[in-house]
């Protein structure tokens, strides 16, 4: 089956640094000419996407707070996935001193170690709220909310099934989105956890990664559900 999108995380995955260098916008601008869909999977929330990434209309939808929100570009329009965080929750968060406490639509995100002192106040507070971690920082989501059901809500938006999309991550938020995917990839510095998920592992690191992902689709390299042809390592 021929690739008909490309599901990328941001950070450390299609940016470095947190920038998209010009080289990657020109691939995803490719994939997407050749009548391809690009969507963006974040755990950013969104205005902090649009400020990072000026470009991010590019994409035809785009899902942030690792799921919780559904966005189009082109209309500007926005779904909430998920409900908002009990604000009783969030000030006890604040008045045990978590900090880092960005708390956005629906996720709460914080930094290691404070992952402690909020899975002992989902407790106390009796809620169903879990736990996301990516590399060193901490994400508090609605049980069952992650990126794979927001890709999914993005392909019913647009009317596409799952088996054609190649989805690109790094970290332990992205283990979902791989497995659920057509095709899983890695990009090089992933964790090894994620790399054993993963169909294949990029040669290069983040966004060089990406682009010879996007490489590889253009080349007719990479057909969903079947063998990859081509040098990259394969899981």
């Amino acid at each position: 089956m021929d690739v008909t999108a490309l599901a990328t995380d941001y950070d450390e995955t299609l940016a470095e640094e947190g920038l998209v260098s010009a080289t990657t916008l020109s691939a995803l601008r490719k994939l997407k000419d050749s009548g391809r869909r690009l969507i963006l999977v974040s755990g950013r929330q969104l205005p902090d996407l649009r400020r990072v990434f000026p470009n991010f209309s590019i994409f035809d939808r785009i899902v942030a707070e690792n799921g919780a929100i559904l966005h189009d570009p082109a209309t500007g329009n926005e779904r909430l996935l998920a409900p908002a965080p009990p604000p009783a929750f969030v000030e006890s968060l604040r008045t045990r001193g978590v900090d880092p406490l960005l708390v956005g639509q629906s996720v709460i995100g914080t930094l290691v170690p404070n992952e402690m002192i909020v899975l002992d106040e989902i407790r106390r507070h009796g809620l169903e709220l879990e736990i996301i971690f990516n590399k060193g920082a901490v994400m508090v989501l609605p049980s069952g909310i992650n990126k794979a059901t927001g890709l999914m809500a993005a392909l019913d938006d647009l009317d596409m099934p799952i088996d054609g999309v190649v989805a690109i991550g790094d970290a332990e938020n992205d283990h979902d989105l791989l497995r659920r995917a057509g095709f899983g990839v890695a990009v090089a510095n992933a964790l090894p956890s994620l790399k054993n998920t993963a169909d294949r592992i990029t040669l290069a690191p983040a966004g060089d990664g990406v682009t010879e992902i996007i490489d590889a689709i253009l080349r007719g390299d990479i057909a969903v559900g079947g063998k990859i042809d081509g040098s990259g390592v394969t899981a």
